[in-house]
This record gives C-alpha cells, sequence and structure tokens, in this order.
C-alpha cells in the first residue's frame, strides 16, 4: 500500500515519527541542497545568504532527524549530537578529532536509515506500519 508523502509536515514539525523510506528521500534532497547551495553561492552571495540557508538547513534536518529518531524510540536532542557532527566533518574530514563525528554519522546511519522503527506505540506516537494481531478462538 503507498502512502503519500506530507512534505510540510516532513520537513517543518519535529513531532511524531516517519518511515526509513520519507527519512531517506528527505537525507538526500537536504544533501543536494546544501551540495547545491555550495556549487552555486559565490563568494559575495555565500557572505549575504551563509547566515539565512544554513540556519534553515539545520531547522529543517533537525525535524527529520527528530521524527526519525522518535520512531527509533529516542529522544529528538540527539539530532543536535548528529548535526554537530556532521558540521565537523564537512565537507571532508581533515583532522584526527573528525574521525569522533564520523563515528556519530555512521551510528546514525546504522541506527536511522537501517534499523526498523520501534514496533507499537511509543512516547512519540503510534506505530507507522499495521501490526499483524493473531486472535485466539
Amino acid at each position: 500500500m503507498s502512502q503519500k508523502i506530507d512534505w510540510n509536515e516532513l520537513f517543518f514539525s519535529s513531532h511524531g515519527r516517519i518511515r526509513q523510506t520519507p527519512f531517506i528521500i528527505a537525507l538526500v534532497l537536504l544533501l543536494l541542497a546544501v551540495w547545491l547551495y555550495e556549487a552555486v553561492a559565490v563568494d559575495a552571495l555565500r557572505l549575504l545568504t551563509f547566515w539565512i540557508v544554513y540556519p534553515f538547513l539545520f531547522y529543517v534536518a533537525a525535524n527529520v532527524l527528530s521524527k526519525r529518531l522518535h520512531d527509533r524510540g529516542r529522544s529528538g536532542w540527539w539530532s543536535a549530537v548528529i548535526l554537530v557532527a556532521f558540521i565537523m566533518v564537512w565537507p571532508v574530514p581533515s583532522t584526527v578529532s573528525d574521525a569522533l563525528g564520523v563515528a556519530v554519522l555512521l551510528w546514525a546511519f546504522v541506527d536511522l536509515v537501517l534499523m526498523p522503527g520501534e514496533r507499537g506505540f511509543n512516547r512519540y506516537g503510534p506505530p507507522l506500519r499495521p501490526e499483524i494481531v493473531l486472535e485466539t478462538i
């Protein structure tokens, strides 16, 4: 059964839970937005827009990460750790201390992309996939 993505809810709300597929789509779109901004913005434009574009992208990323963390049963505040790790290693890890950021991002990738959400209700909302209930007669 196919379900449509509510883009406004996906990017601008930190409440509730999201499945792996919308999370991956949002993640790819956000990474493309950062890459596009870096590729297109020239020095003067970057100076003017830096303090608008990046806070907006981090706000959106925090919302998306929070919902996926909620689906895994974790606090959305962990998105701050993930975003700091991303800042540490962007665009390429270059120092020994960046290894910590890489480790955090690897953990986040495994936990948020590869692992399924919690089954059943959790403190962040109802389950996202229907559960099979076996009734006894």
